[in-house]
């Protein structure tokens, strides 16, 4: 209690202190720096209340990835110790304490990494679900889940049965197996040595597995007896093989030289041995069979990324050879390669980078060789999204020293942004040097920027030569023109720094400024042209449909009224058939009704001239037949014409013919007068129409009856007189 009493009593001295300490501060600093500094304690225990709550781990979080490799410490321990401590018991017993004390810190760290697994999320349809109560829900109907249960069972009350020398009765610990293999594959993709970390686990799992059968072939010793043939292990009399290491160590030199079928082992004497030297060569096969394949996988995987990173040399060999190709041609080659080689020049980077996603490529390209890209003046005042399409169209080349890199006069596809190395403007002669080109230099962009009134077209203007070895990217014509079509203020830039440069060489033509003027006032023309065009040729798609749609329209018109005159037809009496399609004809055509006024009036001044000469064949003193065979043809003549009218009229193909002449009239009369589309006028001024025709056909044939009457009547008279 006194112990207790004085403990109590410094901690209130203690923070007896703290108080005052913090009294002074809030003195010096003033009450505002204390209320800050409380409401950020304050929002910082919320924040972190929160986040304890909704605590979710990304598994591509750096975080979860250091905890996979911590969780392969528990797991390997438990493979290793567990089945070391069953079968050395001397080993188990001699370090109690620290088995049991690591045996539990291995149980927290898996009820640790249960507790992690929980808020671990996962990808739903590409994001990332952070829901606990979800996530929860997830694990616990999981697989993983009664894995992790059963490991975690507590066994260790077993312990009361069969004594604390029995460690097998954890044995369930190792189910934790997926763990160890979902951090080593973690690993795998991560580390810059695949190849090498790839052989590394391969040999642990080799050490496993002969750390297993050294163990089981000391137990099986032990169960045999120590010492009793020369195949298991001595009696453990002898000094020399009483002590705990060299018992391991014989044991698990003994399995490896079954495993590697190195070396003479001894023969087996009883079948418990026979078996397990059957068993231990059958796995021998096997691992031997991994070792090889995995060896062999790792030389292939290493022979293909030198072929990728660096062309085949020994092809190129090949082929000089069998071509005979000059020793110094040979010689320059073999030093080339070289160079790449011990200076790790990789010449295919886009090969090996077009596995990649666009966007990723783009990034890469832009960390590794917008640096330099950005050093050149031309390319200084661009937009970045430029310099980013122009960084995807580099292609790095190397040259040897003395080699030329273009020659003046040659014809130019691409220029040149320098990387390093050092190259000369030569003369014609190749020993006189004009300049020495460096580090983010570049040449030959006249020749691929097609400026007007270039004297030298797309000539090379100079000679560069590599004075070392150089390395340049590369940037072509065809990529260039590409790429400055999307950027027009780009490309009238570059152009205008063209002809600066061109301008002060005296290379440039004052009539080649005219026409690129003139060029590109016809192609605004041409582009006004082309607008107006399509313009047009919208109001002529418009204008077609509107035709289109007319036609039909009138089409249907047409066949309404046709049906209509069809089922009006059988209606009509037939003693007036005649006079109604007469009618009908009248008024569907409104010009059929003159046509036959005007062939009566015909009619009618025909037999008025035969009356005529008739009269003055009388006053001639013709005789009576004459007399009356003229009044018999007078009379045939009248008649013939008035059954010619109404047989016309009758006729069927001139009554259609007269239907389409008057339809095609009204439809215009129609067309042209406002509010003549609907079915019930139409209708109405047909009704009109017939009732007159039927009138005007009844008026004709009163005419004609009466004026042959009035001969009849005028002959009789005449015959009377005589």
């Amino acid at each position: 209690m006194d112990k207790t009493s004085d403990v109590s009593n410094g901690g209130n001295q203690w923070q007896r202190l703290l108080r005052w300490q913090r009294g002074k501060k809030v003195s010096e600093e003033g009450e505002d720096g204390v209320k800050d500094e409380e409401k950020r304690n304050t929002n910082l225990d919320l924040k972190w209340e929160i986040n304890w709550k909704e605590w979710v781990i990304d598994p591509a979080e750096h975080f979860y990835y250091v905890w996979l490799q911590v969780m392969i410490f528990p797991v390997v321990y438990n493979w290793v110790i567990i089945i070391l401590r069953t079968c050395f018991t001397t080993i188990a017993l001699s370090y109690l304490p620290v088995w049991l004390t690591l045996d539990y810190l291995a149980d927290l760290m898996y009820l640790v990494d249960m507790i992690i697994t929980v808020h671990t999320g996962y990808l739903d349809q590409g994001i990332l679900i952070k829901d606990v109560t979800q996530l929860r829900k997830r694990y616990l109907h999981s697989k993983s889940f009664l894995r992790d249960l059963v490991s975690l069972l507590p066994t260790d009350f077993l312990y009361l049965v069969f004594g604390i020398q029995a460690p097998l009765v954890r044995i369930n610990r190792l189910v934790r197996i997926p763990r160890l293999n979902e951090a080593l594959d973690r690993m795998e993709t991560r580390t810059s040595y695949p190849n090498t970390f790839r052989i590394s686990k391969l040999m642990i799992y080799i050490f496993v597995l002969i750390h297993w059968n050294a163990c089981l072939y000391f137990a099986l010793s032990s169960y045999i007896g120590f010492g009793s043939d020369r195949w298991v292990y001595p009696n453990m009399t002898n000094p020399a093989f009483a002590s705990m290491r060299r018992q391991y160590f014989y044991c698990f030199w003994f399995s490896a030289q079954i495993f590697t079928t190195v070396g003479d082992t001894p023969l087996p004497k009883r079948e418990e041995e026979y078996l397990f030297m059957i068993a231990d060569l059958l796995i021998a096969v096997l691992v031997f069979a991994s070792i090889v394949g995995n060896v062999g996988n790792v030389i292939t995987s290493l022979r293909d990324r030198d072929n990728v990173f660096f062309p085949n040399h020994e092809l190129v060999k090949a082929y000089l050879r069998s071509h005979h190709i000059s020793k110094d041609l040979r010689q320059r080659i073999d030093s080339w390669y070289q160079h790449l080689h011990i200076n790790k020049k990789i010449m295919r980077e886009n090969e090996i980078l077009q596995q990649l996603p666009v966007h990723l490529r783009t990034e890469i390209a832009v960390s590794v060789h917008l640096p330099t890209l950005s050093k050149v003046t031309i390319f200084q005042r661009c937009e970045k999204s430029l310099l980013e399409e122009l960084v995807l169209k580099l292609t790095p080349q190397v040259f040897s020293p003395g080699e030329y890199v273009c020659r003046k006069g040659d014809v130019g596809h691409e220029m040149y942004i320098i990387r390093e190395g050092k190259l000369a403007v030569v003369a014609d002669d190749g020993v006189t040097e004009f300049a020495v080109l460096t580090e983010s230099n570049f040449f030959g962009e006249i020749s691929i920027l097609n400026i007007k009134g270039n004297k030298s077209g797309n000539r090379r203007t100079a000679n560069i030569r590599s004075i070392g070895y150089s390395d340049l990217f590369s940037l072509s014509k065809e990529d260039l023109t590409d790429v400055l079509s999307e950027f027009p203020a780009a490309k009238r830039h570059l152009e205008e720094k063209g002809r600066q440069i061109l301008t002060k060489m005296g290379m440039l033509e004052e009539s080649g400024e005219r026409e690129e003027g003139e060029a590109e006032k016809v192609e605004t023309k041409i582009g006004r042209l082309e607008s107006k065009l399509e313009i047009l040729q919208t109001k002529l798609a418009r204008l077609m449909s509107e035709l289109e749609s007319s036609s039909r329209k009138m089409q249907a018109r047409v066949e309404q009224l046709e049906w209509e005159v069809a089922a009006v037809e059988p209606q009509l009496p037939e003693d007036g058939e005649g006079e109604r399609e007469k009618g009908r004809g009248e008024g569907v055509g409104g010009e059929v009704g003159w046509e036959r006024e005007e062939a009566e009036g015909e009619a009618d001044e025909g037999l008025d001239a035969k009356v005529k000469k008739q009269g003055q064949g009388e006053d001639g003193d013709v005789t009576k037949e004459g007399d009356g065979e003229s009044t018999k043809s007078t009379k045939e003549d009248v008649e013939r014409m008035v059954e010619g009218d109404k047989c016309g009229l009758k006729d069927p193909e001139d009554r259609e013919k007269k239907k389409e002449d008057g339809g095609e009239k009204n439809r215009e009369k129609g067309d042209d007068r406002p509010g003549k589309g609907d079915g019930a006028e139409i209708e109405h001024e047909d009704e009109k129409e017939e009732k007159s025709g039927e009138r005007a056909s009844e008026e004709g044939r009163e005419k004609v009856e009466e004026d042959s009457e009035n001969v009849e009547r005028e002959q009789k008279d005449e015959g009377q007189k005589k």
